[in-house]
């Protein structure tokens, strides 16, 4: 059932009104949810209620995840975090692009699929994607983080919207936009997005997709409530105005609460890593002298590192695509070991959530396999998004769309 495709059909005003409260409860008319029952009989448990304020509760535990599908493309797709997220909950893939190969030589194993487009997204033949419900894009970040700014700054290079090579992918996404205008859109990127240039590159983002004709939510979220790593991400949802409704107040979207448990580091972790990944005597010595002459600068720059008896409750820095390098961002101390060693690829891909249990949903009954060296699977961990807070999002996302159908 394509979301779409029912608004399409119905009356001009379709979404604009919101039931009139009754004592402080919403409840859905008994015609439309009868007829909801009969077109959906595996979804619909009970009457949907939903307090005045409050998101509707289609993923309260008396219901079903899923049962309504949506199609949705994954743009900047990388090694697929929001298709790990979305799939579970009824989501059907219809397009997938990423440029970078060896990305897309794990994208295309995990999901078992060839249909990835590795072109120029510039040069993509947008009327020629297919129509979806939400549009994904993790696009590019490089260009507005701490680390991608001071670094192409030394270069002499441009970086935000000035970055030829990335920073422009952007205006591509809007060009997309207008061609398809999907019902909602679902965008990741560096929290720094909003603070790049002063705050006006994210003014530039915000005011382009007002104009393309969207509701715009943005907040920035600290995956740590997921899992063991302190990662703030700036996450962005939009609905279209013309689909749902001219005021963005009534449009039933809410921001996911975090869970109240998650996997410990202790989870994570392998019992008996290969000592190959242990640091060397001089990369050890190395960081150990750049941390000291930071400290003694008054700066708290340096390796992250995870003591024996911290596993259970720590919290790692965020992992990043150059934890290839040296791994300082993140470092395991193990008992009888000369040096800290660096995560394993597979306790990497853990970190991130891309865990056993979602590897399962995908047809992987050992986790997802490493298709890459392990350079390039620390670069993919460090640049994916973490599944299941896309999960979470999505859910609340999912529900804005089968409120608007009903």
């Amino acid at each position: 059932m394509r979301i779409r495709s029912i608004v399409r059909i119905r009356s001009g005003n379709y979404g604009s009104k919101e039931p009139k409260p009754r004592s402080k409860v919403m409840r859905l008319g008994n015609t439309t949810l009868e007829r909801m029952k009969k077109e959906h009989p595996d979804f619909w448990y009970e009457e949907i209620v939903r307090t005045a304020g409050t998101q509707m509760g289609f993923f309260e535990p008396e219901y079903r995840y899923g049962g309504v599908p949506f199609k949705f493309v994954d743009l900047f797709a990388g090694i697929g975090g929001f298709r790990c997220g979305l799939e579970p909950l009824g989501g059907e893939c219809v397009y997938t692009s990423e440029w970078d190969r060896h990305a897309s030589e794990t994208y295309r194993n995990w999901y078992n699929t060839d249909d990835v487009i590795n072109d120029d997204f510039r040069e993509v033949d947008y009327e020629a994607i297919p129509d979806h419900d939400i549009l994904c894009a993790g696009f590019p970040c490089q260009p507005f983080s701490l680390a991608g700014v001071s670094s192409k700054a030394s270069l002499g290079r441009g970086h935000g919207f000035e970055d030829e090579k990335q920073g422009n992918l952007f205006f591509s996404l809007l060009d997309v936009i207008q061609a398809k205008k999907p019902p909602a859109l679902f965008f990741e990127n560096v929290k720094h997005l909003k603070h790049h240039d002063g705050g006006r590159t994210w003014e530039v983002i915000h005011a382009s997709l007002i104009e393309s004709g969207y509701h715009v939510f943005e907040k920035i979220i600290d995956a740590q409530s997921w899992v063991p790593q302190h990662r703030e991400r700036i996450f962005i949802v939009c609905f279209n105005r013309e689909i749902f409704t001219q005021k963005s107040e009534s449009i039933p979207f809410v921001w996911s609460e975090p869970p109240q448990t998650r996997k410990t580091l202790s989870d994570i972790l392998e019992k008996k890593p290969d000592k190959k990944y242990m640091l060397s005597d001089k990369l050890w010595t190395y960081l150990q002298d750049r941390k000291q002459k930071h400290l003694e600068n008054g700066h708290g720059f340096g390796y992250g590192i995870v003591e024996t008896e911290d596993r259970q409750n720590a919290t790692t820095r965020t992992i990043s695509a150059r934890y290839h390098k040296d791994g300082s961002e993140i470092l395991i101390r193990e008992k009888g070991w000369r040096n800290p060693r660096r995560l394993t690829p597979r306790e990497a891909g853990l970190l991130q959530g891309f865990d056993d249990e979602t590897a399962s949903f995908f047809g992987h009954q050992s986790g997802f396999p490493q298709c890459v060296s392990d350079t390039q699977a620390y670069r993919q961990y460090g640049n994916a998004v973490v599944p299941a807070v896309i999960k979470a999002i999505g859910q609340n996302i999912q529900s804005v769309l089968i409120h608007n159908i009903i």
